[in-house]
C-alpha cells in the first residue's frame, strides 16, 4: 500500500515540476518579448531624437522637452508628428521656435475641431 502511495506521490511531483517548468518557459518567454519591445521602441525613439536634433533648433528643441514634462504622450506623438514631416520634406530645415509654434497651433486646431456638437 505505501508504494502504491509513493507511486501516487511521485507522480503529483512529476506533474507539478512540468507545471513549473511551463510556467518558467512562458514567463521567460513573455520577458524575452516585453525587452525586444522596449528594444524596439527605444531605438524608434532614438532615431526620431536624432531626426528632431538635426532639424530642429534649440529653442525649438527646449519647447519640446517642456511640453514633454506636462504631457508626455502628447510631446511623444508632436516627436513623432514632426519626425514624419521632416522625412517627407514638408517642412523646411531648420525649424526655429516660431515656426514651432505654427505647427503646434495647427496640430492643436486639428485636435480642437473634433469636438462634440450638442443639438
Amino acid at each position: 500500500m505505501t508504494a502504491n502511495h509513493d507511486d501516487e506521490l511521485a507522480a503529483l511531483r512529476a506533474q507539478r515540476l512540468k507545471q513549473l517548468q511551463t510556467q518558467l518557459q512562458q514567463q521567460a518567454s513573455q520577458q524575452l518579448e516585453a525587452e525586444e519591445q522596449a528594444q524596439q521602441q527605444a531605438a524608434e525613439s532614438a532615431n526620431i531624437d536624432a531626426i528632431l536634433r538635426r532639424h530642429l533648433s534649440s529653442d525649438a528643441r527646449a519647447r519640446l522637452t517642456r511640453i514633454g514634462l506636462v504631457d508626455p504622450k502628447r510631446a511623444n506623438a508632436i516627436k513623432a508628428d514632426l519626425a514624419a514631416m521632416f522625412e517627407q520634406g514638408s517642412i523646411n530645415t531648420p525649424m526655429s521656435d516660431t515656426a514651432l509654434k505654427q505647427v503646434l497651433a495647427q496640430l492643436s486646431k486639428s485636435r480642437s475641431n473634433a469636438s462634440v456638437r450638442r443639438i
